[in-house]
């Protein structure tokens, strides 16, 4: 049941039944779809551990946590894909992408894309340049991070002194040598800190997003704790905590290290755990975006479409067309009376705004006229 000041809606159990019967085949696809990427990626930990041979019993919280957060993300994305305006973008981007005449210029385009807009963050350079700096650091420290603790975790890589030289490590990648090298060198300082170099990116980056977010009077005014404060909290108390474990075990002589893993593995997992979600689920959202700038590329360059009032072009006819179609798929009704195949979608926003201010001066003269009738039968009522 909805309530408001003015009106009461209620869902008899027979409408309750019907929406969830048109709800749950979505669910189930999403379900089905998640279930299938948790068990792949399990086997691969099992396949790429050696029958977990590799695999380290002591980070199987960790495992856990990420298979859920693997079954959370695809079941949303598949459910956000089955959205009708989703759904219509993915599918034009990838036939748009795909087309073979413009496939070699698609790739050169993707590649610049990928550079310009994932790499160098450029689409948030735009709103700013604290705020580009914030998330550029953020998100390499995040990519860092996964990069280096996903297949330790999992068990894909491992490393081994050298049988023979305990001064050499060997670095094994699926249970295959890959490299050898020597335990005091620049190389090993680097790998093995890895993640204490992530952890300095993120926190810098934590800091200047709070900096703005305390400043920017825009932000304080739009921010919400569960979106916009937690996940910054979050990413901070990950890197401070894995920074105070290598701290402890360099310098502290193992002081107070296994209540750091503790905190550190508890603050990790309910990270993992929230990703599908929070406001962590746009990094796996915001990729699609290249796929909405194939399709623009491609309505600009084809058939535009004409307005019905004035007749000048003002989008792309292949995007007014998929718009009809979102529409109805999402039970809206726009067809004009008058004209077989007339849409209001064909009309252009400016007259679309002529058009509203001229049905509202209609119906301003036709209760005014109505108004005035009313007077005259009145004052004739009373006359006689």
């Amino acid at each position: 049941m909805f309530t408001g000041d003015s009106c009461a809606i209620t869902l008899s159990p027979r409408d309750e039944w019907i929406d969830m019967a048109r709800i749950a085949p979505e669910r189930i696809k999403a379900g089905v779809a998640g279930f299938f990427a948790t068990a792949i990626l399990a086997a691969l930990i099992v396949i790429g551990s050696r029958n977990l041979n590799h695999f380290d019993a002591a980070l199987v919280a960790y495992t856990f946590a990420t298979l859920f957060a693997v079954f959370g993300i695809t079941y949303r994305y598949v459910m956000w894909l089955q959205r009708p305006p989703t759904g219509m973008y993915w599918r034009r981007g990838w036939q748009i992408f795909l087309n073979p005449r413009f496939i070699g210029r698609n790739l050169l385009q993707f590649a610049r894309r990928f550079f310009l807009e994932f790499v160098a963050n450029r689409f948030i350079f735009r709103r700013g340049r604290h705020r580009w700096m914030a998330h550029w650091l953020i998100m390499w420290g995040c990519i860092i991070a996964a990069a280096i603790t996903f297949p330790l975790v999992w068990g894909w890589i491992h490393f081994e002194t050298v049988p023979g030289n305990i001064g050499m490590y060997r670095t094994f990648l699926f249970g295959f040598p890959v490299q050898d090298f020597p335990v005091e060198s620049w190389i090993a300082f680097v790998i093995f800190h890895g993640l204490v170099w992530a952890s300095i990116l993120v926190i810098i980056g934590v800091m200047i997003a709070f900096r703005r977010r305390m400043v920017d009077h825009g932000a304080v005014a739009v921010q919400q704790f569960g979106e916009d404060i937690l996940p910054l909290l979050l990413l901070f108390a990950i890197s401070v905590t894995g920074i105070m474990l290598t701290v402890s075990y360099t310098w502290l002589k193992g002081y107070a290290y296994d209540f750091l893993a503790i905190l550190h593995a508890l603050i990790v997992i309910m990270t993992l755990v929230w990703l599908p979600f929070g406001k962590f689920f746009h990094l796996f959202q915001r990729p699609a975006q290249l796929g909405v700038s194939f399709y623009k590329d491609a309505g600009r360059a084809s058939e535009q479409a004409n307005c019905l009032r004035c007749g000048r072009p003002y989008a792309s006819a292949m995007m007014i067309r998929d718009l009809e179609v979102v529409e109805r798929q999402l039970g809206f009704q726009y067809e004009m009376n008058g004209k077989v195949g007339a849409h209001y979608q064909q009309v252009c926003p400016k007259c679309r705004r002529a058009l509203f201010g001229l049905a509202q001066g209609q119906m301003w003269s036709e209760s005014r006229s109505a108004e005035l009738r009313a007077q005259e039968q009145s004052d004739g009522a009373q006359y006689e």
